[in-house]
């Protein structure tokens, strides 16, 4: 009794090792048929199917020349302008010849891609490199990518630089209607005779209102002489243009780690003493301020900066400090910034409200 028991016991794992086996098999044979077969020939890349050689009826060493005019004879054989009816041809089937005569020579004509080409031939195996390689060339611009950043920096150097003039023009108009800055430079225009030589009498006389204008013109000038306007309004640099940093990016680069180096030997391993000069650039970078803001204060705001030794850490925290409770107490007692807390608190932009008309 027992020996039949392990017998049937014996059969049963047969059984279910067969079924197993034959489970994974049919798993495999399943994954095996949906793989890519490698087979140098791949639909939807270049030729598809066919090899472009054969397509042109030339040999894998045909040379430029006979490539041309194999395509030149079939492409004049099947140009649907041209064709008339072959044995066994249609002008759809010629039609589609011709694409194909067409993409055959657009793949063996260039240089690189016929060596693409003839690497995916050699090379079935490699079949997802084909198809990155394909398409990279496909879509690859036609244009210089280097011609296009060229043009690109150019464009907006000059949209920059003239934009910055008529910053700089549009802060000339202003301060030529600011009282201030207009006395001083007519006084300035009286001292040296330019406003009597606009008062010509004779036949040269002209009229009140070019006289006007005249007049208006010296003004300008001699405000765009005589006033340092710095700052987003200063007048414009050529080389402050993005081309001219670009170009001059390296030696900006050597200049600055020369003068770091200098920086570092001086007043780190020598332990000289600050300057004026170096004090007040320690305070601009503890200030978190580019240099034309920082050119834009007044000369007795920087002395003030200097007095209170801001180039030291600590000072600088306690000034910090100080200006912020200045600037809440001022901002406590104005009455503009009570009036905004007070629609702030009460209404507030996402509120949403009935308007009495």
């Amino acid at each position: 009794m027992k020996s039949s028991d392990s017998s049937s016991v014996e059969m049963a794992a047969v059984t279910e090792y067969s079924r197993r086996s034959a489970q994974w098999t049919a798993v495999i044979f399943t994954v095996v048929l949906f793989l890519p077969s490698a087979t140098a020939l791949i639909d939807g890349l270049y030729c598809g199917t066919e090899i472009c050689y054969d397509v042109l009826g030339v040999p894998r060493d045909a040379v430029k020349a006979d490539i041309a005019r194999s395509y030149r004879q079939l492409a004049r054989k099947y140009h649907p302008d041209r064709f008339s009816s072959l044995a066994g041809e249609t002008r759809e089937s010629a039609h589609q010849k011709f694409l194909l005569v067409a993409t055959a020579y657009e793949t063996l004509k260039d240089e690189d891609s016929r060596r693409d080409y003839d690497y995916m031939l050699d090379n079935p195996e490699e079949y997802y490199s084909h198809y990155y390689t394909y398409y990279r060339r496909r879509l690859a611009p036609k244009v210089d990518v280097r011609i296009v950043i060229l043009v690109t920096v150019v464009a907006i150097s000059i949209f920059q630089y003239y934009s910055w003039w008529a910053s700089y023009a549009e802060a000339i108009n202003y301060l030529s209607t600011v009282p201030k800055y207009r006395i001083q430079a007519t006084e300035i225009a009286k001292q040296l005779g330019l406003l009597n030589k606009t008062k010509e009498k004779g036949k040269n006389r002209r009229s009140k209102e070019e006289i006007r204008e005249q007049e208006e013109e010296i003004i300008r000038d001699i405000i765009k002489n005589k006033i340092d306007i710095k700052g987003g309004y200063q007048k414009p640099k050529i080389l402050d243009i993005l081309l001219c940093k670009i170009v001059l990016f390296p030696y900006c680069l050597c200049a600055y780690v020369v003068w770091y180096c200098k920086w570092t030997y001086r007043f780190t391993i020598c332990r000289e003493e600050y300057g004026d000069q170096e004090k007040l650039y320690i305070i601009r970078k503890n200030m978190n301020m580019s240099q034309s803001q920082f050119d834009s204060l007044e000369e007795e705001q920087r002395d003030t900066l200097l007095e209170r030794q801001l180039w030291i850490k600590y000072n600088y925290e306690v000034y910090k400090e100080e200006q912020e409770e200045e600037m809440k107490t001022k901002m406590a007692l104005d009455p503009r910034w009570k009036r905004y807390r007070r629609w702030m608190k009460n209404e507030g932009p996402g509120r949403l409200t009935f308007i009495d008309d």
